[in-house]
């Protein structure tokens, strides 16, 4: 019987190479350029770093002394409640509207799953596309310019924009599910409506309803800026503080909007956690 030892048994030869690890190098290489570029962006753009790290000293001293103590009165007053009660319905009513709205693009945005290679995928993405390329700013803008000031052009803002927001977290969710149902409910002859309720639905219902409510949340920080640039809310007044230079007023507003923008994320957060757990 041969007894077989470490001795005789040949050594597995290593197989040199002259990059043995070509990821690594990769990783560094993107970094490197990463850094070479912001550095080049710093330098082009004449940005003097000394100063930006002394802008917070003045600022710390310009909130001290023209924006402190907020007129905690101002926003006490009925009018301006009514108005953030008409931010809120705005954010949720736009929320809303684009969440309904974003999920037949996202249908058809979705390659695996839409109808159409050829026209409903392109007009799904183009349609998605289009409301995340334009700022809510600007949506704003515009709809005021056709429909005037109000609560109507603000929420058709928030429409448009929470249709760019979701649709896009949607159809990548649509895109990532398991095709076996799918492809089973094709093979028995069942309609794409039919195949997209009972095969794909079922597998992105806690995904679809996470991702509305983290909408909503982005909808609710945007109403603010919605109303700021006519939109109406509470975002109106503090358009009008600001061009008036009341300072102690406009700390006022933003306090009431950071307590406001904290309760929504706790609301959010604790939605979420409970969502989480159905999984």
């Amino acid at each position: 019987m041969t007894v077989v030892t470490a001795e005789t048994v040949a050594a597995p030869r290593r197989s040199w190479s002259r990059y043995r690890h070509p990821e690594a190098t990769i990783r560094f290489a993107v970094m490197l350029a990463v850094l070479a570029f912001l550095s080049w962006s710093i330098a082009f753009l004449n940005i003097d770093l000394s100063r930006v790290l002394g802008a917070f000293p003045r600022l710390a001293e310009i909130l001290a002394t023209r924006y402190f103590p907020p007129d905690l009165g101002y926003v006490t007053d009925a009018d301006f409640i009514r108005s953030v009660i008409r931010t809120l319905e705005m954010s949720l009513l736009g929320g809303f509207l684009g969440v309904v709205c974003s999920i037949p693009l996202a249908w058809l945005a979705a390659r695996n799953i839409t109808i159409g290679r050829r026209i409903a995928y392109p007009f799904g993405r183009f349609a998605i596309m289009g409301s995340r390329s334009i700022h809510e700013t600007i949506w704003t803008i515009l709809f005021v310019t056709v429909l005037g000031f109000g609560m109507l052009a603000g929420t058709l803002a928030l429409t448009v924009f929470c249709i760019g927001f979701a649709g896009k977290l949607f159809a990548d969710e649509l895109e990532a599910i398991d095709m076996g149902p799918v492809e089973a409910m094709r093979s028995v002859g069942a309609s794409p409506l039919q195949v997209f309720q009972y095969a794909v639905l079922p597998q992105v219902r806690v995904a679809f309803t996470g991702i509305a409510i983290y909408t909503w949340d982005v909808a609710f920080r945007a109403a603010t800026v919605v109303g700021f640039f006519g939109g109406g809310g509470m975002g109106w007044y503090l358009k009008r503080t600001t061009q008036q230079l009341e300072s102690q007023r406009v700390a006022a507003i933003l306090l009431v909007i950071i307590a406001l923008v904290l309760l929504a994320e706790i609301a959010s957060g604790w939605l979420r956690r409970k969502i989480a757990a159905m999984r």
